[in-house]
């Protein structure tokens, strides 16, 4: 039996809505690494800086103690705290 032009378009656009979907996937799969890379690399870049500056240790400090939930808390159990090593002093001072 012939395929009809409706059956002809309804398939054409349930492949091309499919190919829309995809494509949205896709996109928001690449914001979520491009977000999770983004956040990695400000953690280092404070976690850094708390080394050398006693006001970015206190803030990160801060960070730790306020995390609501209990596995991201779990995470820092037996971290130690950055401290500004003695000789640098804080970084903005000059």
């Amino acid at each position: 039996m012939a395929e009809t032009e409706l059956e002809r378009a309804e398939k054409r656009y349930a492949q091309a809505k499919a190919r829309l979907q995809a494509l949205k996937n896709r996109e928001a799969t690449r914001q979520r690494k491009l977000d999770t890379r983004r956040k990695v690399i400000l953690g280092g870049a404070l976690m850094d800086l708390a080394e050398r500056d006693s006001n970015a240790a206190a803030m990160l400090d801060r960070l730790i103690r306020n995390l609501s939930r209990e596995q991201d808390r779990k995470a820092f159990a037996e971290w130690d705290d950055p401290s500004p090593s003695p000789d640098t002093g804080q970084s903005d001072a000059t």
